[in-house]
């Protein structure tokens, strides 16, 4: 298990760090770094590993399908519904029960860690950014 997320902790790290950009130029402060963006990265993964099996399981979708008389079998009411008698394909209803099904610990905290980074580079880098711009 442990052997696995290593892994994916890996590989999401040589694959992020091949399809950057470019360097800032030298004279400029950049503080959105790796670095910066580790405590969110380990922290989104962490929260992700911790609550998402048990998100998902408490909504419904389990190993066995969608269980009787809960919230996913409400969502996958409405969504047959909507869709004339049938759940489509990659609608939420289809990728929470694969999320249900098959999906480990360390695809949760794959998804998390990348989550952390996008929320450090998009809204803490984004904001101080524009915030040292106007100076």
């Amino acid at each position: 298990m442990f052997r696995g997320t290593l892994g994916f902790f890996i590989s999401y790290l040589l694959l992020s760090s091949t399809f950057a950009t470019s360097d800032p130029p030298p004279d400029e402060d950049d503080s959105c770094g790796f670095m910066e963006a580790l405590p969110y990265i380990v922290g989104f993964g962490g929260a992700a590993m911790l609550g998402g099996p048990p998100v998902v399981g408490i909504l419904g979708f389990t190993t066995n399908g969608i269980a009787a008389k809960s919230i996913a079998s409400l969502m996958m009411k409405i969504t047959a519904f909507y869709y004339g008698g049938s759940v489509s394909a990659g609608s939420l209803v289809s990728i929470l029960q694969s999320f249900g099904a098959k999906i480990g610990l360390s695809t949760f905290g794959s998804f998390g860690a990348k989550t952390g980074y996008d929320f450090h580079k998009y809204f803490v880098c984004g904001k101080s950014k524009k915030s040292s711009s106007k100076d």
